[in-house]
């Protein structure tokens, strides 16, 4: 069994979850301030790893206050009935030394669907404390309206006002337990 081995909780301070979805002819980009979930496994082999994560859908930012607050609405998040956001994966494959597809569940307004997420294992190492932390890029994309994210607005010259697509990215780094 490797040194490395155990519980890799997610450190919230030093770690990123944003999105970016279309908006008329440019992107919206957005984040969320609370998060947690934690990684069990060996972050150098991710193969046979476990990970889950949950957002906070309040925490929602895109530095907006109105458009934030339309987000928290029924139209998008419905976070007064859906507050959080879960993933939980469900397999690991390799793809080369560093990068991995990690299939699992996302859950988003009551809806639970199977996503590839690509992750980056960015490294390891001691930090000045006595701690062992882990580092990780994750990207993933999903079609918001197979969550039952519908809302939208037709333009009068033609079009929707948001895209359907959301890229999601987390910077992640993690503290050995």
């Amino acid at each position: 069994m490797s040194e490395n081995q155990g519980t890799w909780s997610i450190d919230p301070t030093h770690s990123t979850v944003g999105f970016v979805v279309r908006h008329l002819v440019s992107k919206v980009r957005g984040s969320f301030s609370e998060f947690s979930g934690q990684i069990v496994g060996d972050p150098t082999d991710l193969t046979g790893a476990t990970a889950t994560f949950e957002v906070s859908m309040q925490s929602v930012t895109t530095n907006q206050a109105d458009r934030d607050k339309h987000l928290r609405t029924s139209d998008f998040f419905d976070v007064e009935n859906y507050p959080t956001m879960s993933f939980q994966s469900t397999r690991v494959e390799r793809v080369d030394d560093s990068t991995y597809t990690v299939y699992g569940n996302l859950t988003l307004r009551g809806v639970t669907k199977e996503i590839p997420v690509k992750v980056e294992y960015l490294g390891i190492g001691a930090d000045p404390w006595g701690n062992t932390r882990a580092g990780f890029e994750c990207q993933a994309r999903i079609n918001r309206k197979d969550f039952g994210v519908n809302w939208n607005q037709v333009l009068e010259a033609g079009g929707v006002m948001v895209g359907d697509n959301v890229d999601i990215h987390l910077e992640l780094e993690t503290i050995k337990q």
